[in-house]
């Protein structure tokens, strides 16, 4: 049995076929809740903070196996047996690794704008920004933002790391995610997938969904993809960006729910 302390935190709506979401870096359940809201009336929808995110706990290592194993404990512990699995950004890289691992667990798989390979570091001013933050001197979200905005330009990614900020029990602004950790773990997050000595590429079927104004699905990556997922195919979202659930979500929610239907 795992240990309570090191289930991952997660938020269960909805009944019927499983569908389990993991959410990018950063970020934590809440983000895709534009997404389990919707499915939630056909499905149940599990959604997972990721270790050193949201309300689960912190660990010095986010090797991909390791982030794989927490989904199946957490999966273990709810009797989840099978499920169509969801991932977005570094979520992405986490559901195919438990695809390539335990693939007799995942029915279809859903990748939202990320590949399985190896990404230059591009967070870096992100991570010194948000370690930047003096938060003796905030007492609103505002005073956090003004002090993120020389590191970040891009409001709407500021407004999204800043929601990594909550109020303890003494009242005082603190980061939910463990940023030490995350930046420690940095250069493990960023790298690419890798098929186990013991295990054969992931077989089931499997969508890539892509921003159409997003670089992080490139041509170059079709090689490495089709080794690992042969089974795979891809649609575009034109007109949206890395967020493309957030900035495109009718268009998001229909490729998600045709691919799912689709016997």
């Amino acid at each position: 049995m795992i240990e309570t302390a090191k289930l991952l935190n997660y938020k269960q709506i909805g009944s019927s076929e499983n569908i389990v979401l993991i959410h990018g870096l950063f970020g934590t359940l809440e983000n895709l809740n534009m997404v389990a809201k919707p499915l939630s009336e056909q499905y149940c929808v599990t959604s997972v903070d990721v270790r050193n995110h949201g309300d689960s706990f912190h660990e010095k290592s986010m090797e991909y196996p390791e982030l794989a194993q927490d989904v199946i404990n957490l999966l273990d512990h709810l009797k989840i047996e099978t499920c169509i699995l969801l991932g977005h950004s570094m979520g992405g890289k986490i559901a195919i690794q438990i695809a390539l691992e335990y693939p007799d667990r995942i029915t279809k798989l859903i990748v939202a704008d990320i590949a399985p390979v190896n990404y230059p570091a591009h967070h870096l001013k992100i991570i010194e920004g948000l370690q930047s933050i003096d938060l003796s001197k905030v007492s609103k979200r505002k005073d956090a933002d003004e002090q993120l905005a020389p590191y970040v330009d891009n409001i709407g990614v500021r407004q999204f790391l800043l929601r990594n900020l909550a109020l303890n029990e003494q009242g005082k602004f603190a980061f939910k995610c463990s940023l030490a950790d995350i930046s420690l773990c940095y250069p493990q997050i960023m790298e690419g997938n890798k098929l186990p000595s013991n295990k054969t590429p992931y077989s089931g079927e499997t969508l890539f969904i892509k921003g159409g104004a997003s670089d992080y699905i490139l041509p170059e990556h079709k090689n490495t993809i089709s080794a690992l997922l042969p089974n795979s195919k891809a649609k575009i979202i034109q007109g949206a960006g890395h967020w493309l659930h957030a900035e495109k979500t009718i268009a998001f929610n229909k490729i998600v729910t045709d691919f799912i239907k689709t016997p």
